[in-house]
């Protein structure tokens, strides 16, 4: 199927979404990456993958993907979801409702023990916890807004991070550089 340049394309529950790629979310998924660096080496943090998930015809390209020490990709040549530590999905206007709700449960029942939505248009990020992966929901549903920065990107900001410490995944992500739209 023809995708035309600046869209991407990808598979929910079966259906076929095709979503155009913006600056902003292009920056705020690149703030992520450079931050999971501190902990993840480069060939560990992926963009656009193709990932299968359970339920019906699930072939995700997921935003940030941050795979654990070990991790292999299937006999197809997809990275398995069973080794992921991380998702985070930036959110487009148009396939918003994917994020919060298939994706979610998809990620969920994968045992993704970490997935972060990070929502431009509302200035707000979603951080959905597993702390006990076997039963395919998320336990932990945490809700705060972008931080706000000042200084000319010297790394003066305030705000709420998003403290992965107590995760698989590490560190804090700071959200101040996160633009709006």
């Amino acid at each position: 199927m023809p995708v035309p340049e600046g869209y991407r394309t990808e598979i929910v529950g079966g259906h076929i979404f095709m979503a155009p790629q913006r600056n902003t979310r292009w920056d705020i998924i690149l703030d992520i990456i450079e931050q999971l660096r501190a902990k993840y080496p480069r060939k560990h943090v992926k963009s656009g993958i193709r990932m299968d998930c359970p339920g019906r015809l699930n072939g995700f390209a997921s935003d940030v993907v941050a795979l654990a020490d070990g991790a292999r990709q299937g006999v197809r040549g997809r990275w398995r979801h069973g080794d992921v530590e991380f998702i985070a999905e930036v959110i487009s206007k148009d396939t918003a409702s994917n994020d919060y709700g298939p994706r979610k449960d998809a990620y969920a029942a994968a045992g993704v023990p970490v997935y972060l939505i990070v929502d431009p248009y509302t200035g707000e990020w979603h951080l959905h916890l597993h702390l006990q992966p076997k039963d395919g929901k998320y336990h932990v549903d945490v809700t705060f807004g972008f931080g706000f920065g000042f200084g000319f990107g010297f790394g003066f900001g305030f705000g709420e991070e998003i403290d992965l410490t107590r995760t698989a995944v590490g560190p804090v992500l700071r959200t101040d550089d996160f633009p709006r739209d």
